[in-house]
């Protein structure tokens, strides 16, 4: 019978750890436990840039691929961001790049008042691949973003999404301000001067997209 080189290393290996004490080996797990979780929270530092007509492909593809396991999601992000692209609504359209490669990106386009008030905006979709997600790309896009958004004058930012996530950015519920169909906990805004508008916000109408139109248009 012949063993390989490798097999009889690893024989040789789970033999050694057979005769380890118990407490030696949980230490052992416990110390690759916490190596685990240090990698899985490290914070990377993109690149983050505005979106060029060749990243087009790229972030369709992140978008779908970030958005494809979430059940709150109907997967028809990738059909918003071409809508509100198609319909000259992107006011921001960034992405987050890392050793050259495109891994995140995030939109943000204009919303209307009720009452009239101006330069307000919604951000999202936001997207990770989810092979980089929980390392700070995603982070990374909406402070920039946002920091783009004041630059341009903007009054304030709203938006969908999780109630534990966006409060670190400064967003927070708003009574007084209304996203018809959204629930109010997961509906958030963070106002640029201070003031934050009364009524009914309505996002493009880009975000009803769902691919359904291009279709039709294809036969």
């Amino acid at each position: 019978i012949k063993f390989s080189n490798s097999s009889f290393r690893f024989s040789a290996k789970m033999v050694a750890l057979k005769s380890l004490p118990d407490d030696f080996l949980l230490y052992i797990y416990r110390i690759k436990i916490k190596q685990e979780i240090e990698m899985s929270m490290t914070t990377l530092q993109p690149l983050i840039r505005e979106e060029a007509i060749e990243d087009i492909p790229t972030i369709t593809e992140i978008t779908i691929a970030a958005f494809a396991t979430l059940e709150v999601s109907d997967q028809t992000e990738q059909f918003v961001i071409e809508a509100l692209r198609a319909a000259g609504a992107l006011t921001l359209s960034l992405v987050a790049e890392l050793d050259g490669k495109v891994v995140g990106h995030i939109a943000f386009s204009p919303v209307e008042m009720s009452y009239g008030t101006a330069d307000w905006y919604g951000l999202g979709p936001v997207s990770v691949l989810p092979e980089y997600q929980c390392k700070g790309i995603g982070k990374a896009l909406i402070r920039e973003g946002l920091a783009r958004l004041k630059a341009l004058r903007a009054k304030g930012c709203c938006l969908v999404g999780h109630p534990e996530y966006y409060p670190q950015f400064g967003f927070e519920n708003a009574p007084g301000l209304i996203l018809e169909g959204a629930p109010p906990e997961a509906f958030f805004v963070l106002s640029f001067d201070g003031i934050v508008p009364r009524g009914t916000v309505t996002f493009h109408e880009g975000f009803l997209a769902n691919g359904n139109q291009e279709h039709a248009e294809s036969r």
